[in-house]
């Protein structure tokens, strides 16, 4: 009987063991891209100066096709670039265009496109992004957490090298601009 009993205890354990892998699996690509550089995306609005030229510098959004149109030069490929590639592209256009002879582009973010929260919070929907955001203050923004709430981790749905993911993320973690947050609903 002991050992009956014995056996059933180390296959229940095994069972739960294979519960307490990572979901999704730890995938090394989608975590590096945690700590990358922002890239841009359809929806963020960019402050475009070219210096010394008032005519050329102003604010632009991200079309849906993740194109900015600029004057003299037209459309500009922005989704996923960095603003440092795009400053760059930018300028390599103005000067091949013999617009400007030597053009000094910056580029930097006005506004980051919002993020998205559903499941057990006050008030689910689309929200402006903060910088430096975590699923904590994403949650605080939705109002916080309904009883229900599973509040130890929230699967995160995200874009990482063009391919759409899900990963599981602490109340401490960062969030991105264009990231759809689910908070489940706790089991007991």
């Amino acid at each position: 009987m002991r050992r009956a009993f014995l056996l059933l205890c180390l296959l229940c354990a095994s069972l739960l063991g294979g519960c307490a892998g990572s979901y999704p699996p730890k995938d090394p690509a989608t975590y590096s891209a945690l700590i990358a550089p922002y890239k841009l995306d359809s929806g963020d609005r960019l402050r475009v100066v070219v210096f010394g030229q008032a005519d050329l510098s102003n604010t632009f959004i991200i079309d849906q096709a993740g194109y900015i149109s600029m004057p003299l030069i037209g459309a500009v490929a922005a989704r996923g670039r960095s603003a440092q590639q795009l400053e760059g592209e930018i300028a390599g256009k103005l000067k091949s265009g013999s617009f400007v002879r030597d053009p000094d582009v910056s580029v930097e973010v006005d506004r980051y496109r919002p993020f998205f929260i559903m499941g057990e919070v006050t008030s689910a929907g689309q929200y402006p992004y903060v910088t430096g955001m975590t699923v904590q203050t994403a949650v605080a923004i939705a109002g916080g957490f309904t009883p229900r709430a599973q509040k130890s981790d929230v699967d995160v749905t995200r874009q990482v090298n063009g391919k759409v993911t899900t990963v599981r993320l602490l109340p401490t973690q960062p969030v991105n601009p264009g990231d759809t947050i689910n908070v489940r609903e706790r089991f007991f």
